[in-house]
């Protein structure tokens, strides 16, 4: 099931976008797996702490966020991870880990890694552990209004 944030934003919005339901992960890479989505086009939100505020960073789900990388990029901010009883609160419609990466629905700035840009799709957690949402990277791009970082490395 989406989250009823997401659910109401896309189709208010009327974004095109398809749902997958999937046997229960918790990894990005495993729900990359089980809905049949590259682990290049599958994308994970991370959530950090940049200089004290919460932040979303989103990033295929092949990749892992490089905090020395993205402290120079935000000007030698301090970047931490955060822990997820820090932002589940802020998320009370969805299963923790399993966030949309739209962070402006929740009052988060959202950053994308580029590298999610070269498709011509991506796909998401939608709020849940079983469900993934499958849209154009042009409308993601719309909606979530990301700014854009080169930051990730390959695990």
């Amino acid at each position: 099931m989406l989250s009823p944030r997401l659910h109401h934003f896309l189709d208010e919005r009327h974004a095109p976008y398809t749902t997958l339901s999937h046997h229960r992960t918790i990894t990005a890479q495993e729900t990359a797996d089980a809905a049949h989505v590259g682990n290049r086009n599958f994308a994970k939100t991370v959530m950090l702490k940049v200089d004290g505020s919460l932040m979303m960073m989103v990033m295929p789900a092949a990749y892992r966020v490089d905090l020395t990388r993205l402290s120079r990029a935000m000007g030698g901010s301090e970047v931490e991870l955060t822990q997820e009883d820090e932002f589940k609160d802020i998320f009370a419609d969805c299963e923790v880990g399993a966030m949309p990466p739209f962070g402006n629905l929740y009052g988060i700035p959202v950053y994308v890694d580029a590298r999610l840009t070269g498709g011509a799709e991506i796909a998401f957690n939608a709020g849940s552990h079983t469900d993934v949402v499958r849209m154009p990277y042009a409308e993601f791009e719309r909606l979530a209004e990301p700014r854009l970082l080169y930051l990730a490395h390959v695990m």
